[in-house]
Parts: C-alpha cells; structure tokens; sequence
C-alpha cells in the first residue's frame, strides 16, 4: 500500500469505528444520565434508540449524496454534524436536549458511514481493495466493542457527560483529518431521487420503530402492527418508484444478482445474530457473573481478535473459494458459539462464556468482510456510496431485528418463570422486579432472608429466557447458513462484472477542485 493508501484506511477505520462506537458507548453510561436527569426509562430508550433510527433510516440518500456531491465532501459534512451534535448535552442536559443531541449525531453518522466505504473502494487499486475492506469490515464489526471499552473507562473517572466531550473531540479530530483524503464522484452527476429517498425513509422509520416497540407493547399490539403494515406500504411504493425512474437512488435489479443479494442478506443476517447476543451476554456478565460496565466490556473483547484478525485474511480466500465456501462454514461457527452460549447457567464462570465468544468471532470474520467486498464489487463505481449504505442499512436492520426478538424472548422467559417467586415481594415493587432481574436483584437486597430467595429466583429466571433466546438465534443462524448455501453460487466470478464494466471495477478517484 501506499502511504496515501495507508492513510485513507485509517481515516476510514477511524470514522467506522466512531460511528458503530457511538451506538453502544452509552449503555454504560443510561443509569447514571437517569439518577442525573431524571430520565424515564423510555426517555432513555430514545437517547439509545434515536441515533440508531436516524442513522438507519439516512443511509441510503446520505450514500447518493455522496456518490453525487462527492464523498469526501460528505463525509467531512458529516463529522461536523457529529461532533457539533455532540456537544449540546454539555450546555442543555434535559433529557430531551439529549436525545435531540443523539438524533442530530445520528444524521451526521448516516453521512459518514458510507462514505468511508465508498472512498475506501475508489482509492484503493483492486490488488489492494479486498484486504482493505477486511480491515474495514473487521473494525465495524467490534466497534460497538470499542465504544463500552472507551466509555467504561471514562466513567470510572468522570461523569457522563466525558462520553459527549469525547464524541465531539474524536468528530473534530476526524473532520480534519477527513479533509486530507482524496475526493471522488460520480462521473455523470445525476439528479437525487427524491420521491424514493422519502420513501425508503419512511418505510425503515416505520419498521425499525416497530421493531423498538414490540417487546415492550407485544408483537401483535395494534400500534406495532400498524408501524409493520406502514412500513410494508412505503417499501411497496419505494419498490414501484425505483423501478419506474431513469436513476433510481438504489437499482433493484441488483438484487437479483445472486452474490449482491445473498452478501446483502448475510450481512443483515450477521448483524442480527451480533447484537441479540451482545443484548444478552452483556445482561449476563453483569447479572450472573456480578461484573461492571467496564469489566463486562473488557470480558467481551476476545471476541474482536479472531474477528478481526480473519476478516483481514477472508478477503484473499474468497477469490480462491467463492463466498459460500467462506461464509456457510462462518455462519455454522456461530450457530455452534450461540448454542454454547444458550447452555449457560447460574454457575458458569468466565472461561464458560469465553470460549463460545472466540467461536462467534471466528465465524463473523469468514463472513463478514468477503459480504462486504461482494456488494462492492457488484455494484458500479459511480454508485459505492449506495452500495455501501446497502452494505451499512443491512446491518442497522439486522441489529434492530436481532435485539428487539432477543429481547422479546427473553422478557417472555423471565416473566413466565418468576412470577410464582414474587408472592413475598412487597406490592409495591412486584412490578418492577416481574418486568427486570436486574430490579429483582435490586429489591432483593432490602428483604434480607427472603430476599436471598428471590435472587436465586430472578437469576434462575433470568438465565432461562437468555437461554432460550440463544437457542433461537443459534437455530436462526444455522437456517440462514442453509439458505444461504442454496443461495449464492458456488463460484461465480462473472457475477462480479455483470452490473459494473471492468473500468469500473478499476476506478481511480475523479479529481476534484
């Protein structure tokens, strides 16, 4: 590689690492912004849940935006967005302030995170793109590792609002570096679609929200269901309109590319499995295993070295054996991880849990980069930044999917078995301790010798809807490894040119300015 090469990955990494850092950093930090600010615990749903939403739903034109605009331009858009939104809890700490601060950083994200993907695979030759992409992909992939890290060590220092003063420093830092890095764009700037912008904004607005909503309201709750059926409709009109207009802002006939739409949906599917798990193991190190914030996540982090260290090297196996070769096996090694992960008890010790985490890993790195580098070389030079927030819309999908059944499965197991442990809890907590194990655990510690029985009853509870929920992403993932192997081709090297001319696949950063 070359030092501008070199430099460009960084930056690139660097940006990713903020973007997917940024949506976990604050789960440490939720209890001490409630005791401060009076939060309610949905208020502080949404200080989690409107960056993420934001983020979901503007991938998609911030990715055209890019390709259009030009991507460097974009991105440096973005970081000051980011690090501006960041900023505001520091002066207006209400609850709302916060979760308007989350939103705004959450628009800055949508702006950033295609774009370094995008500028990534225009700079970069094709000898030097996959390995790139790897080292790209892997990052992203543990970046929410990264984030509990970083705030974990910040609270045990400062207060919370040393997470936003570092969002904004790490946004600044960014922003300048950012302007160093080579621009690129479309050759040909097209008109933004803007009817099927609004559209596919919509429609993952509507979905995501009802994925939000139904552990809490219950799948088949009026509300939830109206968002699902609203969300279909948008979908519907997006589809009509995309297929309909001279330059659509995605081109769906992409997706009949075998290797673009299996990649597509390995990707929605990774992420799906990675943060139902990250959901319910962190609850498990804290609530079995008695760690803290910054213990949990330091307790998680093997999980980002074979992850890491094989999406670096999946990208030159995947040449020589094809992506369903790569990712059938990845998949099985985390179906294998959540299996073990499921056999959990309430006398597991550390080494019980790592184990299945080192297999998880392993399997997200076969699978992760290779699906990444698939929908990039699908997808023709002029629109990487649609190609990459396809790649990034993907996995926010697929999170929120992940967490909102994950958590679904383990409120029902929780619930279904504690309630007969709660006749000698007084009224007037019976409800907070049925609806959470970690308040059981809380009003446990007030009701002395009853109280040691309503612990082990909560714990007990606990570890049986987290293994339930477990059982359910292991079966859905070794489902998905199946349909996966009947999907993507066994090797199909044609399929990379077949939307983008070799040129394309070539191509070098237009100059600019």
């Amino acid at each position: 590689m070359s030092a501008r090469e070199k430099w460009t990955l960084a930056v690139s990494c660097l940006t990713v690492a903020l973007v997917v850092g940024s949506m976990a950093a604050l789960y440490t930090a939720l209890a001490p912004i409630a005791t401060e600010t009076g939060a309610t615990q949905t208020q502080l749903t949404w200080v989690v849940d409107g960056y993420t939403l934001v983020l979901a739903c503007l991938l998609l034109p911030a990715g055209a935006m890019g390709d259009r605009y030009g991507r460097r331009r974009v991105l440096a858009v973005g970081l000051a967005v980011f690090a501006g939104a960041s900023l505001i809890p520091l002066f207006a700490s209400d609850p709302t302030w916060i979760i308007a601060s989350r939103s705004l950083a959450g628009a800055g994200a949508a702006l950033m995170m295609p774009s370094t993907l995008s500028i990534m695979t225009a700079t970069f030759p094709a000898a030097h793109r996959g390995r790139a992409v790897g080292m790209w992909a892997g990052v992203a992939g543990s970046g929410a590792i990264i984030g509990l890290l970083c705030s974990g060590m910040l609270l045990r220092w400062w207060s919370w609002t040393s997470i936003f003063i570092a969002f904004a420093v790490a946004g600044a830092a960014l922003l300048l570096a950012a302007c160093t890095v080579p621009e690129s764009r479309q050759e040909v700037r097209r008109r933004m679609d803007i009817v099927g912008s609004a559209a596919v904004v919509a429609a993952i607005a509507l979905i995501v929200v009802g994925l939000i909503e139904a552990p809490s309201r219950g799948w088949a709750d009026p509300v939830v269901l109206m968002l699902f059926a609203g969300g279909a409709v948008a979908t519907l009109v997006f589809g009509a309109v995309e297929l309909r207009i001279e330059h659509p802002l995605l081109d769906l006939r992409l997706f009949g590319d075998r290797i673009f739409g299996g990649a597509a949906l390995s990707v929605g599917l990774q992420f799906l499995v990675m943060f139902g798990l990250a959901f319910l193991i962190v609850q498990y190190l804290q609530l079995i295993l008695g760690y803290g914030a910054l213990e949990s996540a330091v307790a998680i982090a093997p999980l980002g070295v074979p992850l890491v260290g094989i999406s670096v090297l999946a990208p030159w196996l995947e040449p020589r054996v094809g992506l369903r070769l790569l990712t059938v096996p990845g998949f099985l090694l985390v179906a294998a991880g959540l299996y073990l992960t499921s056999r959990l008890t309430v006398d597991a010790v550390y080494l019980d849990v790592l184990w299945p985490l080192l297999l998880l890993g392993a399997g997200m790195g076969l699978c992760m980069a290779p699906a990444t580098t698939a929908i990039m070389t699908a997808t023709p030079a002029d629109d990487h930044g649609v190609g990459a927030a396809v790649n990034d819309a993907a996995r926010e999908v697929g999170a929120a999917i992940g967490i909102a059944v994950a958590g679904s499965i383990l409120a029902t197991g929780y619930s279904n078995r504690i309630a007969s442990a709660l006749e000698h809890v007084p009224a007037s907590a019976r409800g907070a301790a049925a609806d959470s194990p970690a308040a059981a655990l809380e009003v446990a510690q007030t009701l002395g010798a009853a109280g040691a029985r309503l612990s082990e009853a909560a714990q007990a509870a606990f570890v049986d809807g987290h293994s339930n929920a477990a059982l359910v992403l292991s079966l859905v993932t070794a489902a998905s490894a199946l349909v996966l192997a009947l999907w993507i081709p066994e090797r199909e090297p044609a399929a990379y040119g077949r939307h983008a001319k070799r040129e394309d696949v070539e191509a070098r950063p237009i100059p600019v300015g």
